[in-house]
């Protein structure tokens, strides 16, 4: 590698004396002793990467990282990504050393149901986790996403001599999360818009689960890193904790570059099985667990600290809680100084948006035609001045995803909230969920609804965290039209709302958009806008106003329809039209527009029996998508009218018309289900 070698001669360069030596060595010992005792006590789990990285991850939780265990969500603190996750047991012990709500109760109780120590860190569930990784390569782009969320922040609200966002996110990384593709275009991103506050340690011991890196990962990560626009640093040994610190101490000296330091580690170490993939993921057994302890002087019963270990993990918690009194006392000038914007700063950290937002959304006049994604741009364009906290962009198709909001991009120098991703939606969705994870952010990410499959681990791990990312999804359907096949979604919608937590809506006109926008903003988890690219008709903006329920009739022709036509985003006009048909026929249907199964499902049972009732088992869905999951609503004697197979590329309409997403096929099946039932 072509880092910057920091191994330091430590004869002619130490820093601390024999007693601190050994006193660190014994803190050290601690940590890998935990590590060791929970996979133990668990019969599972990953050791090796704990024991290697026991060093690095004490330097920089008790010398460099600011961070306040007893306040944990303290907002100025640094943050720190364990994107390695299979090495939870990690960061537990560091959390519990610390002085973090982790006991050692809490340690025992290792992978065990319902306990606050999990298999992978998971945020909202263990004080001090800020983000829930394990599938490799999410945590590096969470990170990046929080480096971003802390320069915008600041630039918004930071004033001379002021500076109450002032932080630095670190994380721990390793040769899997490098391999995955998402980790590169993460690192490509944050080296083009030099987030100097962005540090990462590389725990380079060279073995995967399969064996060595050498079969699969011979690359010289330095410089990919280097090419990125990264500092790259060195320590070629991962046990020599000055040149750790001294490596971290340069990189946080480094305002225009985020920095990588490769440390070389090994797996297991001090383990019958250290350097070698039988390290990496099951216990060590019981003799060689005793035998590992031994090696490094630790005498202790399982999950036992001594006095002296537990006192100098102590001071850390006090340094923390000195490092916050000094910032609530920088906060309470700021306060004096600036109140208004003392306000909205606590706003923004704790979520609220401000007085009166939804006033900005727009309503669409009845009788005109607009594409969804454009009633979608034009919300962005009202809410972006009106609420600050929004902040994100698109993976390289603002102008078609309408995410084109007012102001000037986020680039080098000048942190404002517009964000242009690059073709990088995997990576998109990461970074927007370090944006919400920081706090003081509403992220928004766009592209074609076809490209989700691009970015489907993190909107997975949206809705486990349950984090408010805004996710925009244009060009939802084969309406799309001559683009064909590859760039036609169909199985899209179904895949989405199979992802529990996440609320899919797919707005049936300009004015359901507009409503839908309203829900994004104030509903508390993620939330999927799936948006026309052709126009469709605008609806009466004061029937659509009860589409944030879910689904509501919008045409009835009695009270107690023969069959009921079930429509979501442009197919709703299908939908009416075939109302239309049925009508001439002597048929009275009843036309629901449907734009969120989730919302829905969420009402009072007695709103949605009102809405389909249960007599009425003549029932038929169209969506122009893949028919999976349609049979909740319709139920076993409905008819489902969708798109079972790949589009074609010719005209929207045509192939609309091919594919029997058409008023005379709905109102066809109807017949059919009236008939039948």
């Amino acid at each position: 590698m072509s880092a910057l070698d920091l191994t330091r001669d430590r004869a002619a360069d130490a820093t601390r004396g024999a007693t601190d030596a050994t006193l660190t060595a014994r803190c050290i010992a601690a940590v890998r002793a935990l590590s060791v005792d929970m996979v133990e006590q668990a019969r599972s789990g990953h050791p090796g990467a704990p024991l290697g990285l026991a060093p690095a991850a004490t330097v920089l939780f008790t010398r460099v990282m600011r961070h306040s265990p007893r306040t944990p969500d303290w907002p100025d603190r640094d943050r720190f990504v364990l994107s390695a996750g299979h090495a939870s047991a990690l960061l537990y012990s560091l959390l519990h050393l610390t002085g973090y709500a982790v006991s050692a109760e809490d340690l025992r109780r290792f992978r065990q149901w319902g306990a606050i120590t999990p298999g992978h860190p998971e945020h909202g569930l263990t004080p001090g986790v800020e983000t829930t990784t394990g599938p490799l390569g999410q945590g590096f782009a969470n990170a990046v996403g929080l480096a971003i969320a802390e320069r915008i922040l600041a630039r918004r609200f930071n004033r001379d001599g002021l500076p109450i966002v002032d932080h630095r996110v670190y994380g721990i990384c390793s040769d899997g999360d490098l391999m995955e593709g998402v980790a590169s275009e993460a690192a490509s991103l944050a080296g083009h818009l030099a987030l100097g506050r962005l540090i990462l340690l590389y725990d380079d011991n060279g073995i995967t689960i399969d064996g060595p890196t050498g079969q699969t990962f011979t690359e010289d990560v330095a410089r990919r890193f280097d090419a990125y626009g990264w500092q790259t640093l060195r320590v070629e040994d991962g046990n020599d904790t000055d040149s750790i610190e001294h490596a971290l101490r340069i990189a946080d000296a480094d305002a225009e570059r985020p920095s990588l330091i490769a440390v070389r580690t090994r797996i297991g170490f001090g383990s019958a099985v250290e350097g070698t993939a039988a390290a990496h993921g099951a216990p060590l057994g019981p003799e060689d667990a005793r035998r590992t302890k031994a090696r490094m002087a630790w005498t202790e019963e399982p999950f036992v600290v001594p006095d002296d270990v537990a006192a100098e993990f102590a001071a850390t918690a006090q340094r923390g809680a000195a490092a916050q009194a000094r910032w609530r006392l920088l906060m309470a000038q700021y306060e004096a100084s600036f109140p208004e914007d003392s306000v909205a700063f606590a706003d923004a950290i704790a979520g609220r948006l401000p007085d009166g937002w939804d006033r900005a959304i727009p309503r669409f006049p009845a009788g005109s035609s607009l594409a969804t994604r454009k009633a979608s741009a034009a919300s962005v364009q009202a809410l972006w001045p009106r609420v600050e906290m929004l902040a994100g962009g698109s993976a390289d198709l603002a102008e078609s995803t309408g995410m084109t909001p007012p102001g000037d991009p986020f680039r080098p120098g000048r942190a404002d909230r517009i964000i242009h991703f690059g073709v990088r939606e995997h990576a998109m969705g990461g970074i927007m969920n370090g944006l919400a994870l920081h706090g003081g952010i509403r992220p928004v990410g766009s592209t074609f609804l076809v490209f989700s499959d691009y970015m489907r681990p993190p909107i997975r791990l949206a809705a486990l965290m349950g984090q408010p990312a805004i996710f925009v999804f244009t060009h939802d359907s084969i309406g799309l039209g001559e683009d064909g096949p590859t760039h036609q979604p169909v199985e899209h919608l179904a895949a989405l709302r199979a992802i529990p937590g996440l609320t899919v809506i797919r707005p049936a006109d300009a004015n359901e958009t507009a409503i839908a926008w309203r829900v994004a903003l104030s509903h508390g988890g993620p939330v999927a806008l799936v948006l026309t690219r052709q126009d469709v008709p605008v609806l009466d903006a004061a029937k659509a106003g009860s589409a944030g329920r879910g689904a509501y009739t919008l045409a009835d022709s009695r009270s107690t329809p023969d069959v009921i036509l079930i429509g979501t985003g442009s197919e709703v006009h299908v939908a009416l039209a075939a109302r239309d048909i049925l009508d001439g026929l002597g048929i009275a249907a009843r036309v629901v527009s449907m734009p969120s199964w989730e919302l829905f499902a969420e009402q009072t049972d007695a709103y949605r029996s009102e809405i389909l009732p249960s007599h009425v088992r003549a029932r038929v869905s169209v969506e122009a998508a893949a028919t999976m999951g349609w049979e909740r609503w319709i139920g076993e004697r409905g008819v489902a009218v969708g798109v079972d197979r790949f589009g074609a590329s010719a005209p929207g309409p045509e192939v609309m018309r091919e594919l029997g997403i058409t008023p005379e096929m709905v109102a066809r099946r109807a017949l059919e289900t009236v008939t039948r039932t």
